[in-house]
């Protein structure tokens, strides 16, 4: 069985062949105690709703993106998990920037994180940033990259946020509520903040 060093720890540790041919690439950089400890303690939902009607997705790409104030200093976190396991993360430093931008670069660097071909869905807070790449960019990019009241914002990100999810069908952008307990939405705000507090 094919064994790997954790990356916190410094002990070895195996994963079943059947989990790596699923996911080809991925080197796991974690053991299993150490990614239980790194995993957001979340309480009880502030939701009620939640805990009724919603379950906790264990299986995708949670993304999110600040920054405070806003324009300010910016981070964005994304974080790819199978059966609530960590398959792969990432986070970075906006600079002085915008909550929309860092949403969209979430979600751009996102997608990074999957194989080609691997079927999961992209969820992100930020209904605006779902809705421009799937249902508002087809029409702008028909009319010239222009919108029917104005110029596009982000014109940058949302041209490369859209060609990304064009050309890799198989990831489904999804909207996800925020701060109500969603184990994994909480994580990637997680690495926003750190990325937007430490300037990495």
């Amino acid at each position: 069985m094919p064994e790997f060093t954790c990356r916190t720890c410094g002990s070895t540790f195996d994963v079943a062949p059947s989990i790596l041919d699923r996911y080809p690439g991925w080197k796991p950089s974690q053991c299993l105690d150490c990614r239980d400890t790194a995993k957001p303690r979340v309480g009880t939902p502030s939701n009620p709703a939640l805990a009724l009607d919603e379950s906790d997705p264990q299986t995708g790409v949670f993304t999110d993106g600040s920054s405070v104030p806003n324009p300010g200093p910016g981070g964005w976190g994304a974080v790819y998990v199978v059966d609530g396991e960590i398959v792969a993360e990432a986070s970075g430093f906006g600079g002085v920037t915008t909550n929309n931008r860092m949403e969209l670069t979430a979600l751009i660097e996102a997608a990074a994180l999957v194989p080609p071909e691997t079927s999961v869905p992209v969820y992100s807070d930020s209904n605006l940033a779902v809705r421009t790449i799937t249902e508002w960019a087809a029409g702008w990019e028909k009319r010239g990259w222009k919108r029917k009241s104005g110029p596009v914002e982000n014109l940058d990100l949302v041209q490369k946020a859209y060609r990304v999810y064009r050309s890799r069908p198989e990831l489904s952008l999804k909207w996800i509520k925020a701060h109500v307990g969603f184990t994994w939405n909480e994580y990637a705000d997680e690495l926003a903040n750190r990325a937007r507090e430490t300037g990495t």
